[in-house]
């Protein structure tokens, strides 16, 4: 008879599904991810990491690329930035709740230096990006981001389109 794989993460999605949602919560969670999101844009490393826990991680999802901490958090956007120096996120979707905010964006930028195992290809990329930022409770901060990409672009194995 075969077992059923354990679920480990049942709890931890349980409490996620319980938290409750009010209009402040919502507006505290929302402002935070307005000061993330102007930091990241204004390249303000060290904004941008007052939003964070400092267990944060960062984590490219579909290679397992980790960054953990404040340290990791200013050396994966540093390691960004310099790969992509130009880069800009259009928004084209997003969701907040008690559990973080979701978001999806059209990313260009020019890839000139590695990035991940990737040699720059010195061209001009878009992508679209899926990220979640989970909410940390507790600590009314995010505890990272898991960022997912729509083709296998951070791996080493695939490259994004040139933009057009």
């Amino acid at each position: 008879m075969e077992s059923i794989p354990t679920h480990v993460e049942h709890d931890a999605v349980v409490e996620l599904l319980r938290r409750e949602v009010t209009p402040e919560l919502y507006d505290e969670i929302r402002e935070l991810w307005k000061r993330h999101s102007v930091a990241e844009d204004a390249r303000d490393l060290r904004g941008l990491v007052s939003t964070l826990t400092e267990d944060c991680v960062y984590e490219l999802a579909q290679s397992g690329h980790r960054w953990e901490g404040h340290e990791g958090a200013t050396r994966f956007y540093t390691e960004l930035l310099t790969a992509f120096p130009d880069i800009h996120f259009d928004l084209t979707d997003i969701v907040i709740g008690p559990q973080g905010v979701c978001e999806e964006a059209r990313v260009t930028g020019t890839h000139a230096a590695e990035w991940v195992g990737n040699a720059p290809s010195g061209e001009r990329l878009t992508w679209r990006v899926l990220i979640f930022c989970p909410w940390d409770a507790e600590r009314h901060l995010f505890r990272g981001e898991k960022v997912y990409v729509d083709e296998d672009v951070f791996s080493g194995t695939g490259t994004p389109s040139r933009a057009g």
